[in-house]
């Protein structure tokens, strides 16, 4: 490959980010098997869909990388926490990843413009506008399944989580 025009801590960076969206994925996975074991189908689907999401967030970088002349390094992707007690713990360790992920996408940018790597701040601009709808869909989430607390309400949310979700995606897209 021909040297890269990518400042070293900006790539540093953008590698890390790039294995934490696969990290990401494989964890909505187990969220998502969590949920299908405990016949929560909804949010198995919601989750499941949450890995897909990742998994194409971490492919944007992974071709941001190559298009810059940059062999991608792919790390080993840690066992995901899996272990829950209930729906509710299940969406704040969402929310938790969340979070994490703004802060990932966060150190990234500041390095980008720290460095003056304008193609990379260009391409963050994107993540950064995505983390502000997937912080927002989360404080939702959380605040829907601590809600359901009378007889049969979580089970009318797993059967509308996925139209609640399109409704919410929908609206943002219409702004």
């Amino acid at each position: 490959m021909s040297a890269t025009t990518i400042p070293s801590e900006v790539l540093k960076e953008l590698q890390r980010q790039m294995n934490h969206e696969f990290s990401a994925a494989h964890a909505y996975q187990a969220l998502s098997a969590w949920c299908a074991v405990t016949n929560l189908k909804g949010f198995a689907g919601y989750f499941a869909r949450q890995a897909d999401e990742e998994r194409a967030h971490a492919k944007k970088i992974l071709s941001h990388l190559v298009a810059r002349g940059v062999e991608p390094e792919l790390d080993e992707i840690a066992r995901p926490e899996h272990d829950f007690e209930s729906l509710l713990e299940v969406a704040r360790q969402a929310q938790l990843m969340e979070q994490a992920n703004t802060r990932g996408i966060h150190a990234v940018y500041e390095a980008a413009l720290a460095a003056k790597d304008y193609p990379a701040q260009v391409l963050l601009h994107w993540f950064i506008n995505e983390q502000v709808e997937e912080e927002a869909w989360c404080a939702e989430m959380v605040q829907r399944v601590a809600g359901a607390t009378c007889a049969g309400s979580l089970g009318d949310l797993d059967r509308h989580i996925v139209g609640l979700l399109a409704a919410d995606a929908s609206s943002a897209e219409a702004e």
